[in-house]
Formats: structure tokens, sequence, C-alpha cells
């Protein structure tokens, strides 16, 4: 079991509790519950510094009775099995980007749908009116959301110019989700399954040759090396989710579920602070490795938007009525 050691200052899918230890002390005997936490994302990434500074709170704050270790990387599950082995019980929580699980649960598509929310003070009023249908969903699931950090905008990454949405005719575009699918198709372009390990590899071997992206993935990936383009069309900022096992979670004792829920409150809005700093870093570091920074022209702006407008609609008819109280709070507020 690898360990990994960070500062706080560096500070997120479905089954039953991973393994239970009883330490003894001398004069003392407490049971110490141990969780593995799996991660797709690299222990570099900002948002597995998040995961880890959440595990190390909630090891301080229930004083070493439960211990959270983050595996970051795929290293213990890849991506796309997180979920699942959290809810088949193979692991007690993990981080996940949930969008990637919309095409079954479409209310998770919510903050994936392109030009609804395209800044952070829209991302945060869009997530507190749909938190509690998210938390729903999950719970249908078997599993309780714990916090949700967010990614930067996602921006349009392309080996060409791209002026208007007809330069992507054609164009291998990097899906991973049934939105990201569905924004290639109404696009023109092609889509192209490719997880977040695996994007350097799909560029440099032309099996993708454009995505939608925050720049996280872009430094991660040292995209620079196979992309010239980056257009800042803030299409949405992504959410991942920390997501525990509800069998696990009620076999914890009160007072451990409150320190966990002041722990991942905490580590929430520090994420969410971060990712603004963390963006802005992620578009000097792009310039300075030589890729065009650039805004989106009008022309693509507009016919972005109204992709946006259509993709909206079909995820409201997706979700029904609970997602259509969901966009009207959205837009009442």
């Amino acid at each position: 079991m690898t360990h990994i050691k960070l500062t706080r200052r560096q500070t997120l899918a479905t089954g039953v509790v991973g393994a239970a230890s009883t330490v003894l002390w001398p004069g003392i005997s407490f049971a110490a519950t141990k969780w593995d936490m799996p991660s797709a994302y690299g222990a570099g990434n900002f948002i597995s510094q998040a995961y880890v500074a959440f595990a190390e709170d909630v090891k301080e704050r229930t004083n070493g009775e439960l211990e959270i270790t983050v595996h970051p990387g795929g290293s213990l599950y890849k991506g796309a099995d997180i979920l699942r082995a959290v809810r088949e019980g193979q692991v007690p929580l993990g981080g996940r980007f949930l969008g990637a699980h919309s095409k079954q649960v479409p209310m998770l598509g919510l903050d994936t749908v392109p030009f609804l929310a395209t800044n952070r003070e829209q991302s945060k009023k869009l997530y507190d009116v749909s938190k509690a249908e998210v938390e729903a969903a999950l719970e249908d699931l078997g599993l309780k959301l714990l916090f949700a950090p967010i990614w930067p905008p996602q921006g349009l990454f392309s080996k060409k110019e791209v002026k208007t949405v007809e330069d992507m005719e054609g164009v291998k575009f990097r899906a991973y989700d049934a939105s990201t699918t569905r924004l290639a198709e109404l696009m023109g372009a092609v889509p192209t399954k490719t997880e977040a390990s695996e994007i350097a590899q799909a560029f440099s071997t032309g099996v993708a040759e454009s995505m939608m992206a925050s720049g996280a993935i872009g430094i991660w990936q040292k995209i620079w090396d196979y992309a010239d383009y980056y257009y800042e069309v803030n299409a949405w900022l992504p959410k991942s989710g920390v997501v525990v096992n509800l069998d696990a979670w009620n076999d914890l004792d009160d007072a451990t579920q409150a320190a966990v829920l002041e722990a991942a409150a905490a580590a929430e809005a520090a994420v969410w602070d971060e990712m603004e700093a963390q963006n802005a870093n992620y578009i000097k570091t792009m310039k300075e490795n030589g890729m065009k920074v650039l805004p989106p022209s009008d022309a693509l702006l507009a016919e972005l938007t109204a992709i946006g407008e259509q993709m909206t609609n079909e995820w409201i008819e997706a979700t029904g009525d609970a997602g259509a109280k969901v966009i009207d709070a959205y837009r009442g507020s």
C-alpha cells in the first residue's frame, strides 16, 4: 500500500468497508478503520492533492480511527472502473469524474452540458440548485456524495486552427462520456473514446486531433507536444465527486461521520479556491511552451452556444421533471 505525504497547503463512485484492523497499544484497545481510495488522476494534479489533504484531515479529526489511503493515477483502479469498484464493495470510497456516467444516470451529466455554466459563479449556482437531485441519484446507486472538487473551465484543444464549427468537420475528437460524444456529433467531428491517462498517446498516434479539456489535462499530458491551439471557450466547469458506499458510511459511528463531513466541506471550499489559481498557471505554462492560447471567434462561440442550448434541452428531456426543475431554478437564480 502506497502512502502519499503532502502538506495541507497542497490541498475527490461504489460497496462495503474496505478493511478494518485492530491496533493494540499498551493498555489501550481500539479499532482503526482503514480505507483505500482510488483516483484516476496523477499525484501531482491539484484534484489528487485535494484528495490527499482530505484524507489527512479525516485522520486528524478522527484521531487516527479512520485512515484513508489515496491511490492516484489509476494505480488501484482505472477511472472507468472506480464507480463500479465502490458500488460493488471492492473499495469503500473513490474519487471519480461523475459526468462519465451520465449515459447511465443522466442527472450526473448536468455540469458537463456545454455553455450552461461557464464560470465559477455560475457553476456554484448550478451545483447548489442541483445538489439534492445529484445526491438522490447517487443514493439510488448505494452511494453518498462527500464533496465535489471543481475543474477549471474546459477549452478547445486542436492540432489545427478552428475559426468556426465547420472547421471541426471530420476531426477526431476525444470523447470520454455521453456529453462529449454528443458534442462531437453536433460539431460534425468524429468521437473517439479516450481515458484521461491515454490522451498523449491518442494525440501522438492520430487517434485524437482535438478535445475539450481543462488546462490541467493539457499540462499533465504536455499537450503542446501534440496540439498547437487552445481556445478559451469555457464550455463548462466539470466536477469530480468523492463518493462513499452507503453500507461503509453507515458502519461509521456518528462522531466519525461528522468528522468526515467537516473534512469534506473544508476540502471542497479549498479546492474550489485553488482551481482559479491553478487555471491561471496552466494558461501561463501552455503559452510558455509554445501553444497558441486564443479566445474563440465570435462565430465559433455563437455556434457552440447554440449547440449548448440544444444539449441543455436534450438533457432536460433525458432527466424529465427533475431536470426541468433544476434548470428552472438555476435560470431563476
